[in-house]
């Protein structure tokens, strides 16, 4: 049995079961009196969602099964699992809260994840030495979840933050909510980009040096930026319009800068567009559809998530990492720049929780948090796997 054709067709059925449900919970929205209606839309969508999730569950086992050990060994397996916990949280939280909003919002962030992942190599490879161990499967899956429900925290925050604030003048509350909506659009523009040069067969390859070694690498997008003192040995390609910084070491660390200059050059041409189509802010397009939705369940939902998500963070992010860290390293920490942003989540998350039960910080101050962390996140999951060198560049 091929395993491997199975989970590649059984995660691009969730993909396009999600995209379907997403459309669904954009139906519960509209200003329809027939609140029957709304109801069907939102059955259907969390009906297409669960139906998506057994499908990317399949995804999970199957590759599990062609790989031998549990895929989430690489950075396409880790963010496609990242992207499957958002969608278990959100299936949590709408039996809760009924909040068919969510949806709208929270599939399309696992949406994005899935697409973002795609975009790295697919490939089963043998495991290194140091992810040869059953901590692999503890430490990195209860990590994941752990982000994918404090996510949950940042699509209601978001949502609150929209609701609530004025979009009629520009303030500083409505730039930095947009600076927040485009950082979306980056991530779109990355699985833009990387998808049509994926399609062209893009390939150009170049020669340097790295930790006195002489090495090869495959960029797939146009080297608008090339490795440090490096040669390009394809014919007729662009050439990088100038090198990385000789600081940026680690594992093809101009390939993965030059990926990210690329997800934010496109994402600013969609975002354009976007803005030239509605002639509005982003925040100020999307508020008009969340006037019926509770300001106040919002901001319970945001808090419960941190307040499910920051233990569970503390128990995979710390603890287990630490003792994964002396099985392989030989110590419990050592300043990695993972490490270190891992501790940096886990003290904002802290503030989060202090600040909201001993200051009170209810409502628009909470959901800034919420979407701080979020950001907080997202560095750790792009900034320092793909640019900051490090024990963890295997990822």
């Amino acid at each position: 049995m091929d395993y491997l054709k199975i989970s590649s067709s059984a995660l691009y059925t969730a993909f396009f079961l999600y995209l379907i449900a997403t459309i669904f919970f954009g139906a519960t929205i509209k200003d329809d009196k027939k609140k029957r209606n709304q109801g069907v839309s939102g059955i259907i969508g969390i009906t297409l969602t669960l139906v998506g999730f057994a499908a990317q569950l399949v995804y999970f086992v199957t590759r599990w099964l062609a790989s031998g050990h549990a895929p989430v060994s690489n950075m396409f397996e880790f963010v496609t699992f990242f992207g499957m916990g958002v969608v278990l949280a959100f299936i949590i939280i709408y039996f809760i809260y009924r909040l068919s909003i969510l949806g709208l919002f929270a599939l399309p962030i696992a949406l994005i994840l899935i697409a973002y992942a795609s975009m790295f190599p697919t490939e089963i490879s043998p495991l290194i030495s140091s992810l040869q161990s059953h901590w692999l499967y503890i430490h990195v899956t209860t990590v994941s979840i752990a982000q994918a429900i404090l996510s949950i925290s940042f699509v209601a925050g978001l949502i609150y933050l929209i609701r609530q604030i004025d979009q009629s003048t520009a303030s500083k509350r409505t730039f930095w909510l947009e600076v927040i909506l485009f950082g979306l659009f980056i991530f779109i523009g990355f699985s833009v980009s990387g998808g049509i040069f994926k399609a062209m067969d893009y390939h150009a390859e170049f020669q340097y040096i790295e930790q006195g070694n002489e090495t090869t690498t495959d960029y797939q997008m146009p080297a608008i930026v090339g490795p440090h003192d490096s040669k390009l040995l394809t014919q007729d390609v662009m050439k990088p319009w100038f090198a990385a910084p000789s600081w940026m070491h680690g594992a093809d660390a101009g390939r993965k800068f030059n990926s990210v200059i690329w997800s934010v050059f496109t994402g600013l041409i969609i975002y354009l567009i976007f803005r030239l189509i509605s002639r509005k802010r982003v925040g100020a397009t999307i508020q008009p559809l969340l006037k019926k939705v509770s300001p106040d369940l919002l901001d319970e939902v945001s808090y419960r998530a941190v307040a499910i998500g920051f233990p569970l963070f503390t128990l995979g992010g710390l603890i287990f990492a630490s003792i994964w860290a002396q099985e392989a390293w030989g110590r419990f920490w050592g300043w990695d720049p993972k490490e270190v942003w891992a501790l940096v989540t886990w003290f904002f998350y802290a503030a989060f929780l202090h600040l909201r039960l001993s200051r009170g910080w209810h409502g628009e101050k909470s959901a800034w948090l919420a979407v701080g962390g979020f950001a907080i996140i997202m560095f750790n999951l792009i900034a320092v796997n793909l640019i900051l060198a490090g024990l963890h560049s295997y990822a």
